[in-house]
C-alpha cells in the first residue's frame, strides 16, 4: 500500500505529460508552469486538510485523465463513486479544489503567453500564436500600410488621428470571479514570471517561491462565493478599478508606442494629445432594461462616484508634475499670468503634503500648476460632499466644471515650454497627463442610459390622458409621430407637478432630471432597447426636453430580436427622412445592434449573417441621407453572445461599417480577460486601434453574389431547424430545465439584475446569459451550433457543388471564416460524453430519446464543419490552443461529474448514497470541513449541496474561459 501511495504522490507532472502532446515549440513551458503551480498547490492542501484529501483530488484527477484519453463512459461512473460517497464537508472542499487548480491552469496560461510574445518581439518575429495569423500590433500595421498596400504615411496619420474606438464597460452577470480573487490571480502571475526571469539569484528565488506558495494558499482560502447580490453601485466599482489598475496609466503608455510607430513610417508629429484615439463609456449603474435596481439615486451616485475618483487620479499626479517642471525660463504671456496668480494666492495651504508654502515666482510653471492642484482638490471634495450629503459648501466657481477649463492651464505650460526651447520636456510627463485628460476627461467615463421603449410609452400615455387627448398606446405609428413634432416645434411645457404618477413613471422621469441636474460630460449616449419605430425616437428626444435637459444625450435605438433586424434599415430611414430630427442630428447617428439577442432567438450562422446584411443596408441608408454613421456593437463574451477574438471580430466585419469609429461593449469577464493587467491592457488598446485603421485602410473582401444567394438560403434552413427544436418541440424547456444547471444559475450571486426578464415564462422570457451559461456548464453548447448542420446539409445533398463553394468561402471570405473558426473553438471545448451524463442522472427516461438525437446532431453538425473547413481534425490550425484545452479538459471533467452528481442529489429527495467518513483533517484539529457547511446556513437544500454546486459552476465557468 505505501508504494503505490509513493507513486501517487510522485509529481502530477508525469501525468500531464502523458496528456498533452509534446512541446509545441522550443520555448513552450506551459507544462513546467502548469506542474510547478499544481505541486505547490497540492502540499498546501495536504498541509491544511492531510493527506488522504490530497490522495482523493489526486485519484479524481486521474479518473478524468483516464476518461478525456478513451472516452471511457465507465471511468465517468467511477468518478461519480468517488465524489459522491464524500461527505458535504469534503465534497466542497474537493470542488474548490478543482475550481482553484482550474484558475492556476489558467494563469499559467497566461503567463506562457506573455513570454512568447516577449520572446517573438525580442527576435523580431511578430505573429502571434493565440490568434489567427492577422493580428499585429500597431507598428507592424502602419509598416503594412505604408510597405505593402502603398498608402501614404500621411494618409495613415490623417486616418489615424481622426479615429475614435469607445469601448463600453458593461456589467453583465458573467464575471463569475470575485475581485478580492482577481488580485490574488494576479499577484500569482507576477510571481511565476519572475520566478522564471533569467537574472535571478537563488535568494531571489526562495522568496519569490514562498510568495507564490503564500498567494496560491490565500486565494484558496477566500471564498469564492458571493453571499449576498452585487448592488449596480458595487458592479460599477468594480470596473471602475480597472482605470485604478491599468488603464489609466495604460494609455498615455500606449499613445507614446502610436508615436513611436508614426515616427518609424516617416511622420515626425506626434499623435496630438485631443486627437479622440480611445474613449471609454459604461453601462454600470445606467442600464435600467430589466434590471429595477438601477434607479435614479443609482445613476446619480455612479456620476458623483465617477467624478470624484477622475478628480482624485488627476490630484495624485498633479504633485509629480509640479516636481517635474521646476524651470524658470518661460514666454511673457506665461510670465503675466503666473505674476498675477501669485499675487492673489498668498498663504500658505497646509493641508498638502508638498509645495504648502506659497511658490516662489521664480517658478512659473509650478505657481499656475499649484492653481490648478488647489482646484482639483475642491471638485475632488465638492463630489464628495455631494456622494455623502447631497449639498457641498464649496462653491462650484472654485472647481473645475468643463475639461476647455482644466486643459487651458495644461495647454498654456506646453506652449511656453515649446517656446522656450523645452520642446522635450514638455513632451514627457505634461504630454501624458494632456492626454489623459483629453481621455478621460473631468468624468473618468461617460454613462450611457439605457431604456426599454416600452416604458417611455408609459410615461407619454399618461400625458395624453391627463391632458385628456387620448391613449398614445392606442394611436397609430403616425399619429404619434404627428403629435410629438408638434409639441417638439413648439414651446408649452406638456405637464406640471399634478401629474398622475406609477412608480415606473416617475422612475423614468426622475432619471431625465437626474440627467438635467449633472453635468452634461457625465453621460454618453441614451440607448432605447426594443426599439421599432421612429416615435420610439422621436419620444425620448421630446422627454428630454421637458425634463429641462440643457445638453441633450443622442439618442441611440437598439435592434436585437432577427425581425428588427430585419426591419432597422427601413425604420432608420424614416427616422431621417422627418426634416425636425434630421436639423437636431447635425448629420450624426449613432445605431446599436444586438449580438445576444438575435443568436438565441435564431443560431448563431442566422444571428450572424443578418448582423451583417443590416449593417450594410444601414450604411447604405445612411449614405443617402448624408448622415455619418457610427455603428455599436453589442458583443457578450462568448461565442453564442457573439464574442471572439477582437481584431478577427473587426476585420470580418462588412466593408465601410467602420470607417474610422467604432463602439463597443466590453462585458462582465471580458473586462477582466482585456484590462485585468498592464500588457493585457496595452494589447487591447493595440488591438482595437490597429483593427479599426487596418478595416478602414484595407477593407476586407465583399462576398460574391453567390455566396450571398447560398448563405441567404441556408439562413432559413438553419433558423427553421434551430426554432423547430428551441420554441416548436413541446417538452424542449423541460429538457433544458432538467438537462442543466440553469434554474440553479440564479443562485450565484454574479450580477445585480435578475435572469429573467418576466418571472414565468419559457425561453423568451429568460434573459441570453443564463441561456448560454447553462449550457456552457454542461459542454453541450447547444446555441452555438445548433442549425449549421441542417444548412451545410441541406446545401450539399441540393448540389455537391456547393461543397466548394462554402470550402471556398471559408477560404476567402473573412467573415465567413470567422464565423466557422468560433464554432470550431467550441467545439474543441465540448464534450457530448459529459452532456450524456447529464441527462442519464437528471433527465427523466422518456426524454432520452432527446437528448440522444441532439447529440447525434452535435456530431454531423462537427464532421459537416470540418470538412468545409478541411480540417482533419479540431483545431488543427490552433496546436497552442489545442494543447491548452487539453491541459484543462481533466479538471472540467471531475467538476462535471461532481455537478450532475450534485444537481441529482438535490433534485432528487429518494437518491441515497453511503458516504464515507469524513476525511479532511483541518490544521487546527477543532475547525473540520464542517465550518464550510456553516457558511451557507439559509440554504433550502442538504447540507453542502448548494455550496458545492455554485463552486462547480464557477469552476466549469473558469475552465470555459467564457461563462455568459
Amino acid at each position: 500500500m505505501a508504494t503505490r501511495n509513493l507513486e501517487k504522490m510522485a509529481s502530477i507532472d508525469a501525468q500531464l505529460r502523458l496528456l498533452v502532446p509534446g512541446k509545441v515549440s522550443e520555448d513552450d513551458k506551459l507544462i513546467e508552469y502548469d506542474a510547478l503551480l499544481l505541486d505547490r498547490f497540492l502540499d498546501i492542501l495536504q498541509d491544511l486538510h492531510g493527506e488522504d484529501l490530497r490522495e482523493t483530488v489526486q485519484e479524481c484527477y486521474e479518473l478524468s485523465a483516464e476518461y478525456e484519453g478513451k472516452r471511457d463512459a465507465k471511468k465517468l461512473e467511477e468518478l461519480g463513486n468517488v465524489l459522491t460517497s464524500l461527505d458535504p464537508g469534503d465534497s466542497i472542499v474537493v470542488a474548490k479544489a478543482f475550481s482553484h487548480m482550474l484558475n492556476l491552469a489558467n494563469l499559467a496560461e497566461e503567463v506562457q503567453i506573455a513570454t512568447r510574445r516577449r520572446n517573438k518581439k525580442k527576435k523580431g518575429d511578430i505573429t502571434d500564436e493565440s490568434n489567427a495569423t492577422t493580428e499585429s500590433d500597431i507598428e507592424e500595421t502602419l509598416k503594412r500600410l505604408v510597405v505593402d498596400l502603398k498608402k501614404s504615411p500621411q494618409e495613415v496619420f490623417d486616418a489615424l488621428r481622426n479615429q475614435t474606438v469607445d469601448l463600453v464597460f458593461t456589467a453583465h452577470p458573467t464575471q463569475s470571479v470575485r475581485r478580492s480573487l482577481l488580485q490574488k490571480h494576479g499577484r500569482i502571475r507576477n510571481n511565476l514570471a519572475q520566478l522564471y526571469a533569467k537574472d535571478i539569484t537563488p535568494d531571489d528565488k526562495q522568496e519569490l517561491d514562498e510568495a507564490l506558495q503564500r498567494e496560491i494558499q490565500a486565494a484558496f482560502r477566500t471564498d469564492e462565493i458571493r453571499r449576498t447580490q452585487p448592488a449596480p453601485q458595487d458592479e460599477m466599482r468594480a470596473g471602475m478599478s480597472y482605470f485604478h489598475e491599468t488603464i489609466w496609466k495604460g494609455v498615455p503608455k500606449f499613445l507614446r508606442r502610436v508615436d513611436t510607430a508614426l515616427k518609424n513610417i516617416g511622420i515626425n508629429e506626434r499623435m496630438p494629445y485631443n486627437a479622440p484615439l480611445i474613449q471609454f463609456s459604461s453601462w454600470m449603474g445606467g442600464d435600467r432594461d430589466g434590471n429595477p435596481r438601477v434607479t435614479p439615486e443609482v445613476t446619480r451616485d455612479v456620476c458623483l462616484l465617477a467624478r470624484m475618483m477622475a478628480a482624485n487620479l488627476y490630484y495624485s499626479q498633479i504633485e509629480d508634475l509640479m516636481f517635474e517642471l521646476s524651470m524658470w525660463r518661460c514666454t511673457d504671456e506665461f510670465r503675466v499670468r503666473s505674476d498675477e496668480l501669485h499675487r492673489s494666492s498668498r498663504r500658505d495651504a497646509k493641508h498638502f503634503i508638498e509645495f504648502w508654502k506659497t511658490i516662489p515666482p521664480s517658478e512659473p510653471y509650478r505657481v499656475i500648476l499649484g492653481d490648478v492642484r488647489d482646484k482639483l482638490y475642491q471638485t475632488r471634495e465638492r463630489a464628495r460632499h455631494l456622494l455623502a450629503q447631497g449639498v457641498s459648501d464649496i462653491p462650484q466657481e472654485a472647481t473645475y466644471t468643463s475639461v476647455e477649463q482644466f486643459l487651458e492651464p495644461l495647454e498654456l505650460c506646453y506652449r511656453s515650454l515649446c517656446a522656450c526651447g523645452d520642446g522635450p520636456i514638455a513632451d514627457g510627463s505634461l504630454l501624458d497627463f494632456l492626454r489623459q485628460v483629453s481621455t478621460f476627461g473631468l468624468s473618468l467615463v461617460r454613462l450611457d442610459i439605457r431604456q426599454e421603449s416600452d416604458r417611455h410609452t408609459d410615461v407619454l400615455d399618461a400625458i395624453t390622458n391627463h391632458l385628456d387627448i387620448g391613449s398614445y398606446r392606442d394611436w397609430s405609428e403616425e399619429k404619434r409621430q404627428e403629435w410629438l413634432l408638434s409639441e417638439l416645434g413648439g414651446k408649452r411645457p406638456l405637464f406640471g407637478p399634478d401629474l398622475p404618477k406609477t412608480e415606473e413613471i416617475s422612475d423614468v422621469l426622475d432619471t431625465f432630471h437626474v440627467i438635467a441636474e449633472l453635468p452634461s460630460d457625465c453621460f454618453g449616449a441614451y440607448i432605447i432597447s426594443m426599439a421599432t419605430s421612429p416615435s420610439d425616437v422621436l419620444a425620448v428626444e421630446l422627454l428630454q426636453r421637458e425634463c429641462h435637459v440643457s445638453t441633450p444625450l443622442r439618442v441611440v435605438p437598439l435592434f436585437e430580436k432577427l425581425a428588427d433586424l430585419e426591419a432597422a434599415p427601413a425604420a432608420v430611414a424614416r427616422l431621417f427622412s422627418i426634416d425636425w430630427y434630421k436639423n437636431r442630428i447635425n448629420g450624426k447617428q449613432e445605431v446599436m445592434i444586438g449580438y445576444s439577442d438575435s443568436g438565441k432567438d435564431a443560431g448563431r450562422l442566422s444571428a450572424a449573417w443578418q448582423l451583417y446584411k443590416s449593417q450594410e443596408e444601414l450604411i447604405q441608408v445612411a449614405k443617402e441621407y448624408g448622415v455619418k454613421l457610427t455603428m455599436f456593437h453589442g458583443r457578450g463574451g462568448t461565442v453564442g453572445r457573439g464574442g471572439g477574438p477582437t481584431h478577427l471580430a473587426i476585420l470580418s466585419q462588412p466593408p465601410d461599417t467602420i470607417h474610422g469609429s467604432l463602439r463597443v461593449t466590453v462585458q462582465g469577464e471580458v473586462i477582466e480577460q482585456s484590462f485585468g493587467e498592464e500588457h493585457l491592457c496595452f494589447r487591447t488598446l493595440q488591438r482595437f486601434t490597429a483593427a479599426t485603421l487596418e478595416h478602414g485602410m484595407h477593407p476586407p473582401v465583399s462576398p460574391k453574389p453567390e455566396w450571398r444567394a447560398l448563405l441567404d438560403e441556408i439562413a432559413v434552413v438553419a433558423t427553421e431547424e434551430y426554432r423547430s427544436i428551441v420554441f416548436q418541440e413541446p417538452r424542449f424547456v423541460e429538457y433544458f430545465r432538467l438537462a442543466t444547471p440553469e434554474l440553479e444559475y440564479g443562485r450565484m450571486n454574479i450580477g445585480s439584475r435578475p435572469s429573467k426578464r418576466k418571472p414565468s415564462g419559457g425561453i423568451e422570457s429568460l434573459r441570453a446569459i443564463p441561456w448560454i451559461f447553462a449550457w456552457t456548464q454542461t459542454r453541450f453548447h447547444l446555441p452555438v451550433w445548433l442549425g449549421f448542420g441542417a444548412a451545410f446539409k441541406y446545401a450539399i445533398s441540393k448540389d455537391i457543388r456547393n461543397l466548394k463553394m462554402l470550402q471556398e468561402m471559408y477560404n476567402k471570405w473573412p467573415f465567413f471564416r470567422v464565423t466557422i473558426d468560433l464554432v470550431e473553438m467550441v467545439f474543441a471545448k465540448g464534450d457530448p460524453g459529459i452532456a450524456a451524463l447529464y441527462d442519464k442522472l437528471l433527465v427523466s427516461q422518456d426524454l432520452w430519446p432527446f437528448g440522444e438525437k441532439l447529440r447525434s446532431n452535435y456530431e454531423e453538425t462537427k464532421s459537416l464543419l470540418l470538412q468545409i473547413a478541411g480540417h482533419e481534425d479540431l483545431l488543427e490550425g490552433d496546436p497552442y490552443l489545442k494543447q491548452r484545452l487539453r491541459l484543462r479538459d481533466s479538471y472540467i471533467t471531475t467538476l462535471n461529474v461532481c455537478q450532475a452528481y450534485t444537481l441529482k442529489h438535490a433534485r432528487d429527495p429518494n437518491y441515497n448514497v453511503k458516504l464515507r467518513p469524513r476525511i479532511s483533517k483541518e490544521y487546527i484539529e477543532s475547525k473540520p470541513a464542517a465550518e464550510l457547511v456553516k457558511l451557507n446556513p439559509t440554504s433550502e437544500y442538504a447540507p453542502g449541496l448548494e455550496d458545492t454546486l455554485i463552486l462547480t459552476m464557477k469552476g466549469i465557468a473558469a475552465g470555459m474561459q467564457n461563462t455568459g
